[in-house]
């Protein structure tokens, strides 16, 4: 970030401000601005202040490594990207002084009877539509495809086995090609006011309206509809096992930093309501 962008983001301080400063070591203002561009934030204000709470909790680790007269030893990741000696040491320091258990069996099990809802495979569904394109921002377009959607509807309601020729005559989607068939669908493949509108649609029947969404109006019809399953604990056991545990340790390494901020001279910053950079 060039020096033009910092400047945009740091906001107005005060004289008066106080500066930042961790048991007798000040947190410069030069670096905040550089700090600032790895927390994006609703306004420069808050983007300040979180780049100015990292910096805080990271003098905290550091400061308290060196007190354990603990050694950096930097580590590479996947990508060759080599830590710096600071980085190996927040890394060190986390490591020995925080200490989380690892979830057992029942752990697991409860935590899998408590979401059941979570650990199912996806609904699919076997789709072909055609659509009525019109611009969300055009209310006469928007009115005009509804009309046309409905007429194509109650033909349809009289003739389905007119589907496929009707879509290659009026969809306004690549789809028509293939007589309005979409394939399977599954979550995250269309937009989301359509694939919502699926549940509600019986197989093999036409939606008595059409489905609008962004691009236009839909006549849709569901060929078939493969119900998601329940997932059997054996099966999604690693997940949960590493999903608590990793909030196990997110949770002990900002009770850890509060235990340090709580015992810490620090002036220019409030750690009291932050989160740790290590674990968002």
């Amino acid at each position: 970030m060039d020096v033009t962008a910092q400047a945009a983001l740091k906001p107005v301080v005060s004289v008066k401000t106080k500066p930042v400063v961790v048991n007798g070591v000040e947190i410069t203002r030069e670096a905040i601005g550089q700090e600032v561009q790895n927390h994006p934030a609703g306004t420069p204000s808050d983007a300040w202040v979180a780049a100015a709470r990292a910096l805080a909790i990271r003098e905290l680790l550091l400061q308290e490594a060196r007190k354990l007269d603990l050694q950096p030893a930097p580590i590479t990741d996947d990508e060759g990207r080599r830590e710096t000696d600071e980085e190996a040491l927040v890394r060190r320091v986390v490591e020995h002084e925080v200490v989380t258990p690892e979830p057992d069996e029942t752990a697991c099990r409860r935590y899998y009877e408590q979401n059941l809802r979570r650990f199912r495979s996806a609904d699919l569904y076997e789709v072909s539509h055609i659509l009525i394109a019109a611009d969300p921002r055009d209310q006469a377009a928007r009115r005009a495809a509804q009309e046309q959607s409905q007429a194509l509807i109650e033909i349809l309601t009289n003739a389905p086995e007119k589907f496929e020729a009707m879509a290659k005559v009026h969809s306004a989607c690549p789809s028509r090609e293939v007589g309005g068939n979409l394939g399977q669908i599954g979550p995250g493949q269309t937009v989301p006011e359509f694939e919502d509108a699926l549940a509600a649609i019986p197989v093999g029947d036409m939606q008595c309206a059409a489905v609008e969404s962004r691009y236009g109006c839909h006549i849709v019809r569901v060929n078939r509809h493969e119900a998601g399953r329940q997932l059997p604990l054996e099966l999604v056991a690693p997940r949960i096992a590493q999903y608590l545990s990793e909030h196990v340790r997110r949770s002990a390494i900002r009770q850890y930093i509060s235990v340090l901020a709580g015992r810490a001279e620090i002036t220019g910053i409030d750690l009291a309501a932050s989160a740790s950079p290590l674990v968002q």
